[in-house]
């Protein structure tokens, strides 16, 4: 399989950056290291190439019918310039997708997960009626992610936009060293951070990444792989679909039910999800934390009361609590903070205390 490349592999290259596969590309694990890409970002700033996302453009007269069907949110709540955390399920509430729902004066722009865009494109297209119109904007689209406490320092010295006002959750059009863009305030990380959505031109994608660089070197930015993404994102209980979602879960039983409207009009998987708030929840996602200087690994299993009762969905050594963090899904019964479980590593059965998300207080 030939994999693809952003408009800043040839950047990540010349960085010496680790280079892995990833969802269909060659991204960049690590430069220097993920423990010091991660502690940047949580000290001053970090820069990464998140382009291998996915960017689905709905239009039509009946966009906003569409969206509200395959979308456990409530898309009708969002006005021009505000963006929603979502997901989308199958019939049985299986998880299709997490993603995030941008909602423009006349469409939306859909931004789902890398490794998901194929099957994603597909399941929406089976769900097709009325005036829409859905257009795959991935490959044409560059996706850069400046994160941490400096972020909005750094790039208010290249912008004609007034970010210092954007809201957490919002977006607006501006442009970085004359550079269109849609710019947004999400992250992923649990710091202060804005995305940049342009032109997948390489020698556009140069001229922004460079003049960010250049920007922020006061504030000593780095460069950032998708492993400090990963930790990042696990030490605010943030969920990673193929990891903590998938499609043998659900959004109630996962922890997503602030997004999912069960009291909206009929949508995908909604049957489903009423009879099992109906008959109650049989397991829960939940984080636990070592004490010791043990750390999981996805795939560890779980352990409650003796019984094997799951696996480790995500697992680390959190660079910021200096401690082994993790999650994964126990009976419902286990599921409540202070609950003690065991995860077997190396064949010892090692007691973790669950706790509650996110694992790092900001």
């Amino acid at each position: 399989m030939t994999l693809k490349h952003t408009a800043f592999h040839p950047i990540h290259s010349r960085l010496d950056a680790k280079l892995i596969p990833f969802a269909g590309y060659e991204m960049p694990v690590q430069y220097a290291g993920i423990i010091e890409e991660h502690r940047r970002v949580r000290q001053t700033v970090g820069l990464f190439d998140v382009s291998h996302m996915g960017e689905v453009e709905v239009r039509g007269a009946d966009a906003l019918d569409f969206v509200q069907r395959i979308t456990v949110n409530d898309a009708s709540r969002l006005t021009p310039g505000k963006i929603q955390y979502s997901a989308m399920c199958y019939d049985d509430a299986g998880i299709v997708d997490d993603l995030l729902v941008y909602r423009f004066e006349d469409s939306f722009l859909l931004v789902v997960n890398a490794s998901n865009i194929e099957k994603d494109l597909a399941w929406m297209r089976s769900h097709l009626s009325g005036n829409v119109t859905l257009t795959d904007k991935s490959d044409a689209t560059s996706l850069l992610a400046v994160q941490g406490p400096k972020s909005l320092d750094t790039l208010r010295k290249l912008s004609d936009a007034d970010l210092t006002s954007l809201e957490y959750y919002t977006f607006l059009q501006g442009k970085i060293v004359g550079v269109p863009m849609t710019i947004s305030r999400t992250g992923y990380t649990g710091e202060l951070g804005f995305e940049m959505y342009f032109s997948s031109d390489p020698s556009t994608g140069t001229k922004v990444w460079d003049a960010i660089m250049e920007a922020g070197k006061e504030y000593s930015i780095s460069p950032a792989g998708l492993g400090a993404r990963d930790t990042l994102r696990l030490e605010m209980g943030f969920c990673l679909y193929g990891n903590d979602i998938d499609k043998t879960t659900n959004p109630l039983e996962a922890g997503l039910h602030w997004l999912t409207k069960l009291g909206k009009a009929q949508f995908c998987g909604r049957d489903a999800l009423i009879r099992v708030k109906e008959t109650g929840l049989k397991r829960k996602l939940v984080g636990f934390m070592f004490e010791n200087k043990a750390f999981p690994r996805q795939g560890y299993t779980i352990w409650c009361n003796g019984n094997q009762s799951g696996v480790v969905t995500s697992g680390t050594f959190s660079p910021s609590l200096e401690k082994g963090i993790g999650m994964g899904y126990v009976p419902i019964e286990f599921s409540q903070p202070g609950s003690v479980i065991h995860v077997s590593i190396r064949n010892k059965q090692i007691p973790a205390t669950v706790v509650k998300l996110p694992f790092l207080k900001k």
